[in-house]
């Protein structure tokens, strides 16, 4: 057999991996992980590159539950509604303020929601428990004198030191995305600048003759460009910069180049199209003859079985179908996790809930598929799942729809309605 026909058989004879050993092989290979300090007020959604500790208790000072009356609890031990204990008001406290004079015994401070109980003060009582004995029996507005007509515990109605945080508690951890919770808490605790994570900047080259720009005027044959703004948000969703570089055609030489420059300049590379085994699938013919190293080119799945991924002096590219379908879901099991390793996230794959087939799933296969599907849960709280629409790796629609993926194990004859299968969430 002559060498271009050898090389011709050998698209069809690739070594398929198994998702699992897919995704462990290049895990193992992402250890890139650039840091860099921003302003907290551009660190929503960036991932942490430093692991957060409580510096201080929280609250740090006895704070006040309620608007009411800083007491010391043995004061009102013997209150009653019938027989009610008389305590001297010496004062009030806003919240932010601080009292200078410690609390005597028979003594009561008006007090604020949130603001620091005084000295000697152990638990404050609601209004609704008081009443205003001076304005009551002398129509003056001071208040000087007030009546206590329930007890108090020592410790209610306030928040002691650290009963909501301790100081060195885990805030969070390295790696964690930061939402809106976890920046209010490193403005709580005077974090002005954070370290987190460099956005991976992704670089997206669309392939095949085929393809029209967007802004084309469509064209008998042709389609125009989705991949690649399907592929911007999977990448922003993921926490990296997606950059669109120019279109390439079918031409080997050509996409030679531009790889060559976009694997040097990026941090990432996506490909999509050309990976299959058809004469114009050009994705095969640069992964065999270059200076980097190809980990894999066939995955037991589907859709989606042509991935293919590779390394070119520590900077991973990721060649993809060109079906959309199957580049979605050639995205979801490699770039994704990829990406998300790279800023420091030790766990990057999605964590799978188990259901039932709302429909049966009659699809014969030798490989895993990872159906496009739409879950929901039941008023028992049985989790159930079913097809999203068109169920072809040529599809686009059933993309838009889907909320999660189902996995259909290698089977014969698919399965019946009510199978339990493992559901991964989008």
């Amino acid at each position: 057999m002559e060498s271009s026909q050898a090389d011709y058989q050998a698209r069809f004879q690739r070594n398929p991996l198994t998702i699992y050993e897919a995704q462990h092989m290049l895990i193992h290979r992402i250890n890139s992980e650039a840091v860099e300090v921003i302003p907290l007020e551009q660190a929503y959604l960036r991932r942490s590159a430093q692991t957060i500790r409580a510096n201080m208790p929280v609250p740090h000072f006895q704070r006040s539950m309620m608007d009411g009356f800083a007491v010391k609890a043995a004061d009102t031990c013997h209150a009653q509604q019938n027989m009610a204990v008389r305590l001297q008001v010496v004062g009030s406290i806003a919240c932010g303020d601080v009292s200078k004079k410690p609390l005597m015994s028979g003594e009561a401070v008006r007090i604020m929601t949130g603001a620091q109980l005084p000295e000697g003060a152990d638990a404050v009582i609601k209004l609704e428990g008081t009443s205003d004995l001076q304005r009551r029996t002398t129509g003056q507005s001071q208040d000087d004198t007030i009546l206590i007509h329930q007890s108090v515990s020592e410790g209610e109605n306030v928040n002691a030191i650290g009963s909501e945080m301790e100081e060195g508690q885990l805030l969070i951890e390295k790696g964690s995305r930061l939402e809106a919770g976890e920046m209010a808490l490193l403005a709580m605790f005077g974090y002005e600048y954070i370290h987190v994570y460099t956005k991976p900047r992704v670089a997206i080259i669309s392939t095949g003759h085929e393809l029209l720009s967007i802004s084309a005027s469509i064209e008998a044959g042709k389609i125009r460009n989705s991949n690649s703004y399907m592929l911007l948000a999977q990448i922003q969703e993921a926490g990296g910069t997606p950059y669109l570089l120019p279109h390439v055609a079918d031409d080997l030489h050509q996409l030679t180049q531009v790889l060559k420059e976009a694997l040097q300049q990026y941090d990432a590379v996506i490909t999509t199209g050309g990976v299959s085994v058809g004469d114009h699938d050009i994705l095969y013919d640069f992964t065999q003859n270059w200076e980097g190293e190809l980990l894999f080119n066939k995955v037991q799945m589907r859709p989606g079985s042509p991935s293919t991924v590779g390394f070119f002096r520590g900077t991973p590219l990721f060649a993809l179908s060109g079906n959309p379908s199957a580049c979605f879901v050639g995205c979801e099991m490699f770039v994704r996790p990829a990406l998300l390793r790279m800023q420091g996230v030790t766990e990057p794959y999605r964590t799978p809930l188990r259901g039932k087939l709302e429909q049966s799933y009659y699809v014969p296969d030798t490989f895993v598929r990872l159906v496009r599907g739409v879950m929901r849960t039941e008023e028992d709280g049985t989790v159930v799942v079913r097809p999203a629409g068109v169920d072809k790796s040529s599809a686009t629609i059933s993309i838009m729809e889907a909320n999660c993926l189902f996995v259909v194990l290698p089977s014969p004859t698919g399965l019946e309605q009510g199978t339990l299968v493992d559901i991964v969430p989008l």
